[in-house]
């Protein structure tokens, strides 16, 4: 039996532990270990290798107790968290972190406790805010550190508490705590034994003269089956059992009493059963089928596959025919798309085909939610199809037959902060030739990179370019904003021409929805008598303003004002608001539409699970006509009545310094065009622009997806961006301004002379100050065949050498963001 044990800890450090096995222990590799780290902290760690070669130069700390009768995650999973890990530039710890749900992560708690012997040694030792500290933690006897900071208001506690334990006023202390809590059920069972006939007759006797516990006890004897000794024994729930015999709790406590019953606690599935009701998949049209069979044909010389389909070319249905295909060969499928919303729409289609075999996995779902699906796919090897966002990907399969990722092209797939800031499409790649499965690329406007790849032959590549039953391609329609607002034709931000297109289709009782790609009231408040602007404490934004809130919010830290009546730098009554958010259109459009039912959808709108599902719902039902939305409505979603669809403000896209600022332009715009006259007619999209005969507009209004490829793909070739490099972009954040440029600087310098002009930068990012950290950005062009290991370990070293030479660098954060987006 191995002695030792190397683990993952769910922190940002290199590498693995190793810890030694309890003589009595037994483990597997894969499975959760409670261990000590630090000098009091225990965390929950991952079994990554066993063996019998003990450390040397140290004491190997014991594994405190194991967690799990069998592992917790499959292979291969730890090949798969080790990838991610490589390439993206960040620890494996930091992988385990975002890939197990924080559920299966027991971790000790800090604890706050008074010492009962403290005595101040001499009046006014302790301050008023110690004081007041030390109170609140004598009277409620043991606390953690955000309990004392929610009571007493008072910011940086931390710095109280420790100033109290250095002077003995309290103890620390660690405890170890399991947040996941299994959902259960009451059930009720009789207090004796199946065939003790005497003490059945005996509880009779007690119940004849309380009809309703005699009643409660004849309908238990019926449910579970308690005299038919040739049947199992059935469960019986405590409610199921009131509702049957017709009586209250306070019968059942009275009969509980009488030790003639007994509940327990039983766990249950914590989600609602789908139901074994399913139906055929859909029938596909003559151009579905012929795409359906070529993606077949490729599947045998390609792992990959792009499916380049129009808006509303029926991608979804080859998508179920291929997952049904999967099933059927014994295994299991995952469904990737790039926002939560759309699992709302995909849900019921996939659940009227697929039934039970559905599960549904993303962030919106507690944690013990995770937990339980991370277990159901943990515990069983049947077929299944998961739908989810990026998240889905750290699941445990066992038998991965079929990855989809519908929407490849989405900027949503790629995780920003915290680390891993890996890209979910790329990622789901990787892991589907782990489990030697195939891969299905899907959109209307693929990655420039990606279809690179397909037309080079390195993916398979199938296309889909007309719409599903012959409906034509929306028109588009550009207004000059310019010229409208010379002439007086704009009121706010709706066109007189948009404006008229709307009221038509409300008038034929169709829908229209308006895409503005920014949240909020308005971006800026202003005093026109002085000029002053509110910005954020934290960064360097000016605040948006929340109309409903009546205050003023940083999106970047969550910093808030109340929105002044005066303007506190001039004392005179001159606020305005300037711009326009998704809260604002929703505001003016009830001004346009009197009587007219919107609804919104952006981030303020969706924060609880059941959100998107309300207002997908309620758009679907005609119970609201317009719907305001920021990137969130350009994603998939189909709704047949939509004949209208207005896009406010094209030049926000357009001009973003980004080398990828025309291809999101162009997507959000074709993507959300794509969501006008689905059904039975031709729709209508407005482009309100500044920049008429902008390229990028010009290639929207033709739905010319490969015009805009070439003119894209030429510019990125010319001036060395990917698909022909790699881009790694590095990040040095700091309390200190001039520290981390004067830190950044010397380290371009180091890197320079190793990696020469393939360095670029330091410069500080377009806001340059977040969370009170000032910024550095670098960027790092690679060949695409560059090893990221190799060029991991360059980094890694150049940062060590920097440390060794200005010291200032080890309170630096330093980050590294690859491929970004």
């Amino acid at each position: 039996m191995p002695q030792f044990a190397d683990v993952l800890l769910p922190l940002s450090i290199p590498g693995t532990y190793t810890y030694r096995i309890p003589p009595t222990m037994s483990l597997s590799i894969g499975s959760r270990v409670l261990v000590p780290f630090g000098r009091k902290k225990i965390y929950t760690a991952i079994v990554s290798m066993l063996h019998d070669n003990e450390p040397k130069g140290y004491v190997v700390k014991e594994i405190i107790s194991s967690l799990d009768p069998y592992p917790i995650i499959r292979h291969p999973q730890l090949k798969f968290w080790d990838w991610i890990a490589s390439y993206y530039l960040c620890a494996p710890g930091e992988v385990y972190k975002a890939a197990l749900p924080s559920g299966l992560k027991v971790e000790s708690e800090t604890f706050i406790s008074p010492n009962a012997d403290f005595e101040e040694e001499q009046p006014g030792m302790l301050n008023d805010r110690e004081k007041v500290v030390l109170d609140f933690t004598a009277q409620q006897g043991r606390v953690q550190i955000a309990e004392i900071s929610n009571a007493t208001g008072f910011k940086n506690v931390e710095s109280v508490v420790s100033h109290l334990l250095d002077m003995g006023a309290i103890h620390v202390s660690e405890k170890v705590v399991d947040n996941y809590r299994p959902k259960t059920e009451t059930c009720v069972t009789l207090t004796i034994g199946r065939d003790d006939e005497q003490a059945l007759n005996a509880f009779f006797d007690q119940v004849r003269r309380a009809r309703k516990q005699e009643l409660l006890l004849l309908a238990y004897l019926d449910m579970s089956h308690w005299i038919s000794s040739q049947k199992t024994l059935n469960e019986v729930s405590k409610d199921e059992l009131l509702k049957r015999a017709g009586v209250s709790q306070a019968v059942l406590s009275a009969a509980v009493s009488k030790r003639i019953f007994k509940t327990y606690k039983k766990p249950i599935n914590r989600f609602e059963t789908l139901g074994c009701v399913t139906c055929e998949a859909p029938t596909l049209s003559p151009e579905q089928q012929r795409a359906y069979h070529e993606i077949h044909q490729s599947f045998k010389d390609k792992n990959i596959t792009l499916l380049h389909g129009v808006t509303s070319s029926g991608k979804t249905s080859i998508y179920i025919h291929l997952i049904q295909d999967a099933l059927n060969s014994n295994q299991q499928a995952l469904y990737l798309v790039p926002e939560i919303a759309l699992t709302t729409q995909l849900t019921k289609r996939l659940k009227a085909v697929f039934g039970e075999k559905l599960l549904i996995y993303h962030s919106r779902f507690s944690d013990n939610e995770r937990v339980d699906i991370w277990k159901k796919l943990l515990l069983s090897n049947e077929p299944c199809v998961v739908i989810g966002a990026r998240s889905a990907i750290f699941l445990p399969f066992a038998k991965l037959g079929m990855v989809i990722v519908d929407e490849e092209h989405d900027s949503s797939y790629k995780q920003q902060d915290p680390a891993p800031r890996y890209n979910g499409r790329n990622a789901a790649i990787v892991l589907a030739s782990m489990h030697g499965a195939k891969t299905l690329l899907g959109s209307a406007t693929p990655a420039i990179e990606v279809y690179y790849r397909a037309l080079n032959g390195q993916y398979g590549l199938v296309e889909l370019l007309t719409r599903y039953e012959g409906i034509e391609m929306p028109q588009v329609k550009v207004i000059d904003t310019k010229k409208s607002r010379k002439k007086h034709e704009m009121d706010g931000m709706f066109s007189q021409e948009l404006v008229a297109d709307c009221r038509q289709a409300l008038n034929n009782s169709e829908q229209v929805i308006l895409f503005q790609n920014r949240r909020g009231y308005a971006p800026m408040v202003r005093c026109k008598e002085c000029g002053w602007v509110p910005q954020c404490e934290n960064c360097d934004v000016s605040l948006t303003y929340h109309k409903r809130l009546r205050s003023l919010n940083c999106h970047y830290c969550g910093f808030t004002l109340t929105l002044p009546e005066i303007c506190p730098a001039c004392q005179l009554p001159g606020i305005e608001i300037i711009g326009y958010g998704t809260e604002r259109i929703e505001d003016d459009i009830d001004g346009v539409f009197p009587g007219e039912k919107i609804s919104r959808m952006d981030l303020d709108t969706t924060r609880s699970k059941s959100s998107y599902d309300r207002i997908i719902d309620e758009f679907s039902q005609h119970k609201t006509n317009i719907l305001v939305g920021t990137q969130m409505v350009t994603k998939g979603l189909d709704f047949d009545s939509v004949s209208v669809v207005g896009i406010l403000n094209a030049d926000s896209m357009i001009r973003f310094p980004d080398f990828r600022s025309h291809e999101r332009a162009f997507d959000m715009m074709e993507q959300v065009a794509g969501r006008a006259g689905r059904a039975h007619k031709q729709g209508m999209v407005v482009i309100q622009s500044s920049e008429p005969d902008h390229p990028v507009i010009d290639y929207v209004t033709r739905h010319d997806y490969k015009g805009f490829y070439n003119q894209e793909i030429a510019d990125r070739q010319r001036f060395g961006y990917p698909p022909f490099t790699r881009i790694i972009n590095i990040y040095l954040k700091h309390r200190d301004d001039s520290t981390v440029g004067e830190i950044a600087v010397r380290y371009s310098n180091m890197l320079r002379e190793i990696f020469a002009s393939r360095v670029m930068g330091p410069e500080a990012p377009l806001v340059a100050r977040v969370q009170n950290l000032y910024i550095r950005q670098l960027v790092l062009k690679m060949e695409t065949q560059a090893s990221m290991t190799k060029v991991k370990k360059i980094l890694r070293d150049v940062y060590e050498r920097l440390i060794t030479v200005d010291n200032r660098a080890k309170n630096c954060r330093l980050y590294y963001d690859v491929d970004p987006v």
